[in-house]
């Protein structure tokens, strides 16, 4: 009797383990739960296993911290993530790198390599960072193309009203970041707080002129802003950290797979902001399955044969 009881917790202690039942030589591919981590998922997918690399696909796996612990643990091997996101991963959040491109990069590459063995391969030039959009005819109207353009409009008595969460309207690094940077400052019947933070409602609101509503809290890769008509104003200041997606890898799947670099670099270095806003739009706005426009689009630029 005690014999079977031990049994039982042995296996159900089997059962909670992290383990990886597959082929060492297999690389496990994954992504965050949102449309562009399926996107970028699917894309390291096909390019792996059309070039002969066995795989086994957990893409959507879950959020950052989620995905992030499974790389951490060796339950996956590659996955697509954010350069900004080392801020965090790294208690960091201070340094002002992250508000650089290429700095940030160097620096999350540095930080993981030697703490985690965890490599990072080439990132997009997308930068997928909280952003300001207006309304397409409200942008035209009075020229506005940057952040420094439309403070220069608030500050001058234009009209315009903010459709955002409360994280981004109270965060330091949220609308205080822009308005520090850019000299604006918008006052509270300017602002639609919204409590939940998706950029689906808050764009609709500005694209639909809701509430009197025409600007709106935006990713910068948001497949839904060319739809709606929006247009994502440019931080030329840098008041945003830099969020480039790049495939990271853990060390011992690079080094056993040195290919993949090489497979996955051209593919990553070709997503720019446009493209990926134009992707992203496909799933989303059209609902396309993501996997399909990851397929049409590697093969369309040639990563791999149709």
């Amino acid at each position: 009797m005690r014999r079977g009881f031990f049994l039982v917790v042995l296996l159900l202690l089997a059962a909670l383990a992290p383990t990886r039942l597959i082929a060492a030589d297999t690389v496990v591919v994954s992504s965050k739960i949102d449309t562009e981590g399926a996107l970028l998922g699917n894309m390291i997918l096909l390019l792996l296993r059309r070039h002969g690399i066995a795989t086994q696909n957990k893409l959507q796996l879950g959020p950052t911290q989620i995905v992030r612990r499974a790389l951490l643990a060796g339950e996956i091997d590659l996955y697509p993530e954010y350069t900004g996101n080392g801020a965090f991963f790294f208690n960091r959040e201070a340094d002002p790198a992250w508000r650089d491109p290429d700095r940030g990069y160097a620096l999350v590459k540095s930080l993981d390599r030697d703490a985690n063995d965890v490599i990072w391969l080439a990132p997009a030039p997308a930068n997928n960072t909280w952003a300001i959009a207006v309304r397409g005819d409200l942008a035209a109207q009075h020229s506005l193309a940057t952040l420094e353009d439309f403070a220069r409009f608030v500050e001058g008595g234009g009209a315009v009203r903010l459709a955002a969460s409360a994280e981004f309207v109270n965060s330091p690094g949220g609308l205080p970041a822009f308005e520090r940077a850019y000299g604006f400052a918008l006052a509270r019947r300017q602002l639609l707080t919204l409590a939940g933070g998706n950029t689906s409602a808050t764009m609709r609101a500005a694209a639909e002129h809701i509430s009197g509503v025409d600007a709106a809290m935006a990713y910068g890769t948001d497949g839904a802003l060319a739809a709606l008509g929006l247009v994502a104003l440019r931080d030329d200041k840098g008041a945003q950290i830099v969020y480039r997606p790049a495939p990271v890898v853990r060390g011992a799947t690079s080094r056993a797979h040195p290919e993949i670099a090489a497979l996955l670099d051209p593919a990553f270095a070709s997503l720019t902001l446009e493209k990926l806003q134009v992707l992203n739009a496909k799933i989303s706005v059209d609902g396309l399955d993501a996997g399909h426009v990851a397929q049409d689009y590697l093969s369309a630029m040639g990563f791999i044969a149709k």
